[in-house]
């Protein structure tokens, strides 16, 4: 089978595309045959040392895929062979096939493509706990979403709508707010031609927000901190901006304010119940077609690093799908 392989740490351009064996499948394992896999930011890390897990080499890139179950080990009792699925792989998803541990692969839902699969699981897996078990989003409340043209951001903006919130959408430029407001944004900030946190007060008549969902960090998260409303919650959810930024704790004390971590990975592997119930509720919001993912590109295996580049560079919109099959 063929695999993208990154052979040392370093940037996208030294992935390799190459023939590699099979993967053995342990009892608690799936084989995947992979047709498409999402692209997501933890991708534009793990090449270069810089992710919280380390593969050993050579590993491929690919946190998510989607395909067929080939093979099933015999500790997996809810997958047969044939199966359309979507599966949490953490890496290696960048090749036509792949072991999964069982309990992190589901059966793609009726009315979904592979791509969409692909696109669906982190994103929307990521966003609904964000939003369900860490802000505990209330109906009526505001969310502030930044970032809110990427895949998690979208995904923020769609799930946030579903939950009964008034949405803010905020990103860099009106193209990618365009977007977000198709998605469902109820109000749009473009922060590259405007202070972000006085268009917050002015939006919420000075009590500013009650949840901020923030996958970018850096000097955004500098300014939404200083316009969260009383109680408000804001999600820590990543740093595409490059920068972790470091919190004044006076203003969460002012603000009576909470700064809570998400960490969905492991969210799914510690409260897998929990988990299941969410994507039962985003698969009902899908058929519903409340959930609409949107896969603004899709890449064949030999351009992987082109897609992670493009990902790296803030070019995306939605999400971008390696096209495996």
């Amino acid at each position: 089978m063929k695999a993208v392989l990154c052979k040392a740490f370093g940037p996208a351009e030294t992935l390799v595309l190459e023939e590699v064996s099979s993967p053995a499948v342990k009892k608690n394992e799936v084989l995947l045959e992979v047709h498409a896999a999402g692209v997501n930011f933890p991708d534009t890390l793990i090449i270069e040392g810089k992710y919280q897990f380390k593969p050993p080499f050579p590993f491929s890139p690919g946190g998510e895929a989607a395909g067929v179950v080939r093979a099933v080990g015999e500790h997996v009792s809810h997958l047969k062979v044939g199966d359309r699925v979507m599966g949490l792989t953490g890496w290696g998803s960048f090749a036509e096939e792949i072991a999964v541990a069982g309990y992190n692969v589901l059966p793609i839902p009726d009315g979904m493509d592979y791509t969409t699969a692909a696109a669906f699981s982190m994103t929307y897996g990521t966003s609904m706990h964000a939003l369900k078990q860490r802000a505990n989003l209330q109906p009526g409340e505001t969310l502030l979403v930044l970032g809110a043209s990427g895949g998690v951001g979208l995904a923020a903006v769609e799930i946030g709508k579903a939950m009964g919130a008034r949405v803010i959408a905020a990103a860099s430029s009106a193209d990618k707010l365009a977007v977000a407001k198709a998605a469902g944004a109820d109000e749009l900030i473009n922060y590259s031609e405007t202070s972000l946190k006085d268009e917050i007060k002015r939006l919420t008549g000075g009590n500013g927000v009650d949840v901020i969902y923030d996958p970018v960090g850096g000097d955004l998260f500098d300014q939404a901190v200083r316009a969260i409303g009383w109680n408000g919650r804001l999600l820590v959810v990543g740093f595409a901006s490059g920068r972790i930024p470091e919190l004044p704790v006076n203003l969460a004390l002012l603000k009576g304010a909470a700064v809570v971590g998400v960490f969905w990975g492991s969210f799914a592997q510690r409260q897998p119940q929990d988990n299941a119930a969410n994507f039962k509720q985003l698969f009902q919001w899908f058929a519903e077609g409340r959930l609409k993912p949107l896969v603004s590109r899709t890449f064949p295996l030999h351009q992987a690093g082109e897609a992670i580049n493009t990902l790296a560079e803030r070019k995306a919109v939605g999400k971008l799908v390696i096209a495996v099959r």
